[in-house]
């Protein structure tokens, strides 16, 4: 086409507001401009961050989404992958509300894949992962650097791979700084405002000189606030407190506010998303990435008298 002919059609393209058709781009492109989003995550505390991080990277490319729930059921997955796919998806990230490592979906699936929060056991996948263990060496070292000497740690599951990670790292940044863990161990039950209840009393029995408490999550932590209050504890003054996730509404509403270790899903989910497009162009990079996490400090963590 000639340069005044291109100009001139260009020129009626604009009076004329004209835009391209997205379905005719795609088939000329062999692409569909869409991509799937699997989680696990029914409830959405993790997966929605995640995804609206997705969001924000995929829509720069003029990509849409179609989100999937499989509630952790193995056949719920493989029908909405069957669906997704007869749909020509360009690709998938895969997430959930767990950091534990699951299987990959499959060997032949004809488009790429990336695993958001729960890394791909396949070293060859494209996985993105938050650094739950800086994560937790960061709360600890904090809580020392306020001056804490006796620190106690309630968490969650002892099988669950967050659960392990945080609680080595508490153990490691501890004997680096010539301390041993408050009560001698760690003190496991569920990610819940009720275990952390009952497990701020069982730390109290056990250690009643006990001056900080680093929780495995944001509602845990919320549940010891609220025993340490009734057992005459203040928070920070008495007992410094420090959660883990950064759920705002959580760790905002807890009395004082909340000290939290933020794992920045809203990026990690723009990252997977990235590497995505990226695989989408023939660009692949295969292995697991850490994304960096962030302590934020707020008013259970003010160093006594402040």
């Amino acid at each position: 086409m000639k340069d005044s002919t291109r100009e001139r059609v260009l020129a009626a393209a604009e009076e004329l507001r004209f835009r391209p058709n997205s379905l005719a781009r795609g088939l000329l492109a062999g692409r569909s401009y869409t991509v799937g989003l699997i989680t696990t995550d029914h409830i959405g505390r993790f997966s929605l961050p995640v995804l609206l991080g997705a969001e924000d990277a995929l829509g720069a490319g003029e990509l849409s989404v179609f989100l999937c729930d499989t509630r952790g059921d193995p056949i719920r997955e493989r029908h909405h992958i069957a669906t997704l796919l007869s749909r020509r998806i360009d690709g998938l990230i895969v997430t959930g509300r767990r950091t534990d490592p699951r299987p990959p979906l499959s060997e032949s699936l004809p488009v790429p894949v990336v695993y958001a929060l729960a890394p791909s056991t396949d070293p060859a996948d494209i996985s993105v992962v938050p650094d739950e263990a800086a994560g937790a060496r960061m709360a600890v070292e904090h809580l020392v650097a306020i001056g804490r000497t006796r620190i106690a740690h309630i968490t969650g599951p002892a099988h669950h791979h967050a659960a392990k990670v945080r609680a080595e790292q508490a153990n490691e940044a501890l004997a680096e700084a010539g301390l041993k863990l408050a009560t001698g161990r760690v003190h496991n039950g569920e990610w819940s405002e009720q275990w952390g209840r009952q497990a701020a009393h069982i730390v109290l029995r056990a250690e009643p000189d006990c001056d900080a408490i680093f929780c495995g999550n944001d509602q845990i932590a919320r549940g010891v606030a609220e025993s340490l209050r009734e057992a005459g504890k203040p928070v920070p003054d008495g007992i410094a407190l420090v959660g883990f996730d950064n759920w705002e509404v959580m760790a905002n509403a807890a009395r004082p506010p909340l000290t939290t270790v933020d794992m920045s899903l809203g990026e990690l989910g723009r990252t997977a998303a990235e590497l995505l497009l990226a695989a989408i162009e023939g660009d692949p990079t295969p292995g697991t990435l850490t994304m960096p996490a962030q302590l934020i400090v707020r008013d259970s963590t003010a160093s006594a008298g402040k």
